[in-house]
């Protein structure tokens, strides 16, 4: 019976409609990385002596050393293989040389800061068609805060400005892993459960994920599970409020959520 659902959520990724056709995402609301979100990447990814690229580039430096590796969480939990990624070239990030780690690596960690800086140095380059290349041949993504809003379609709170801005024009395309989704973080930390709406009022037809911090989603094709401390919240236009009048509702840790569907589906 378990090989039987196994294979039948085999065959769910393989026809994605949003999330990764082959791979995994591990997507965190900001906050700590608890061990349990840790441990989940690391398996994904293949274990500790797993080859994990490190893009601290959402951060404010302009360069980052391998002290950066050393206090990083994933090196903390076992981590062997990591490799830093950095720049603020796009000419460099469109060289084959500067993309080359990706293509052994089995995982990547998008660090948080400003996800503006990311697109800046990514966007429309090679190295992204790699970070690409590496959840298509089975790895796994993750990031928080700003790594975490980047995985989605539609790129939120991508202002230069400042980051209390929902929509930008020329900052609102993210990497689109989760293809037709608008990811917000820091969730109920930041009292950030009503922004979202906005987004979703403009653009129906995206799916708002809001994620509180210390908490994360993990999908696997077009299914999504939440892991961590706190909640996810599910912004959809077809959503009708309940008695408490609110526009979106939570999934609590474990749930499990059917992307394509866009419904709640029973753990296996």
């Amino acid at each position: 019976m378990r090989k039987w659902l196994v294979g039948l959520w085999a065959l769910a990724a393989l026809a994605a409609d949003v999330g990764p056709d082959r791979g995994s995402l591990v997507v965190v609301g900001g906050g700590r990385v608890g061990p349990g979100i840790t441990q989940k990447f690391l398996d994904l990814a293949g274990g500790p002596d797993a080859v994990i690229v490190w893009v601290p580039t959402a951060g404010e430096r302009d360069t980052y050393d391998a002290a950066e590796l050393e206090r990083s969480f994933l090196k903390q939990a076992g981590a062997k293989s990591l490799i830093l990624l950095h720049t603020r070239s796009r000419d460099q990030a469109d060289s084959e040389e500067f993309a080359a780690p990706l293509k052994r690596a089995r995982g990547v960690w998008f660090a948080g800061g400003r996800q503006w800086r990311l697109v800046d140095s990514y966007l429309g380059t090679r190295t992204e068609r790699e970070f690409r290349g590496v959840v298509e041949r089975g790895g796994v993504i993750g990031g928080t805060s700003a790594g975490a809003t980047i995985q989605g379609f539609y790129l939120v709170r991508g202002a230069r400005e400042g980051n209390q801005l929902m929509m930008a024009p020329g900052y609102e395309q993210g990497f689109g892993f989760l293809r037709g989704v608008a990811i917000d973080q820091h969730l109920l930390k930041r009292n950030r459960q009503d922004d979202l709406l906005q987004v979703i009022d403009r653009r129906p037809d995206l799916l708002g994920i809001g994620i509180d911090e210390s908490t994360a989603i993990v999908v696997q094709g077009d299914r999504l599970e939440v892991i961590g401390e706190s909640k996810v919240a599910i912004y959809d236009k077809t959503y009708r409020p309940g008695a408490d009048g609110k526009r979106y509702y939570f999934l609590e840790p474990g749930a499990r959520f059917d992307l394509k569907l866009r419904r709640s589906v029973a753990r296996p």
